[in-house]
Order: structure tokens, then C-alpha cells, then sequence
């Protein structure tokens, strides 16, 4: 497959609210396949398709074993709180201290068109929050209580 470049901060692509994805065709399994490899080659947690500028409603996160691939994710549920320092491709040498849901329940599409209903916690559920924020365009730095530049 493809590594893509990914798209820093700035790039007008992060700041816009990603389309829904209308049907799961070829080419959004090239995608999500190509989002995977871009992901492991940049030693990242998580992508969003704007992250490679793609304005489409897609993610995948790699947390442990646990590969997760969502088309059109939505969150449904947020319980809890913690804090967590968390960095970005696409926002490089900078990191920040932001609170998420500890645990949350996520539903989108798998690349089969199955509608996934699952809940998540710890850095699972922090990767799927990071990562559905950019589908609304909303990066780490617009909701961290401090940042640091490294």
C-alpha cells in the first residue's frame, strides 16, 4: 500500500468537518488501508483521513493488538474524567495536558459496511476521542489545558 504525507497544522483540511462517507467502496478500502500504513510508518497511536488531507469521516487507531478501523464514527456515551499529556502527527514537537471521557461507548461502520457498537477505556477511548475530533475540526491544542513545545 501507500504512506501518505501527512498535513500539519495549518492546512485548512484539519480546521473543516470531514464529510460522511455515502458508501463503503474500493477506494475507501484503499484508504483505510493506506491510513493503517501511514499510521505504523509515522509510529502513531491513531489517523483521521483529514490528517492526510482527506475530508472524509474515517479513522483508525492501534492501541496494543487492537487495530480499529471506523467509517462515520459517532460517540454515544462519556463517562467519567481523566487527564493525559497527548501529542499529534500532524501538530509535531508539541504535546499537551488534556482531559477526555475515561471511558466512552463509539458505533461507526467496519470496512464490511457492519455497524460496530462497542465501549472503550484508557488510551483507547482517549485515541478514539483524539481522533473523532478531527473529524470536527478540532485539534488537541483547542482543548488542552497547557501545551509544550518539545
Amino acid at each position: 500500500m501507500a504512506v501518505y504525507q501527512i498535513v500539519e497544522i495549518g492546512a485548512d483540511v484539519l480546521r473543516e468537518k470531514a464529510k460522511e462517507v455515502k458508501e463503503i467502496n474500493p477506494s475507501i478500502i484503499k484508504l483505510l488501508d493506506n491510513m493503517v500504513d501511514t499510521m505504523f510508518a509515522a509510529d502513531g497511536v491513531g489517523l483521521a483521513a483529514p490528517q492526510i488531507g482527506v475530508s472524509k469521516r474515517v479513522i483508525v487507531v492501534k492501541v496494543d493488538d487492537v487495530l480499529v478501523e471506523l467509517i462515520n464514527p459517532v460517540i454515544l456515551e462519556k463517562n467519567g474524567s481523566n487527564s493525559a499529556e497527548e501529542g499529534c502527527l500532524s501538530i509535531p514537537n508539541i504535546t499537551g495536558d488534556v482531559v477526555r471521557a475515561a471511558r466512552i461507548r463509539v458505533q461507526g461502520l467496519n470496512r464490511q459496511g457492519q455497524m460496530l457498537d462497542f465501549q472503550a477505556d484508557r488510551l483507547l477511548a482517549r485515541a478514539l476521542q483524539h481522533e473523532i475530533d478531527h473529524l470536527e475540526g478540532i485539534l488537541f491544542v483547542d482543548v488542552a489545558k497547557k501545551t509544550y513545545r518539545s
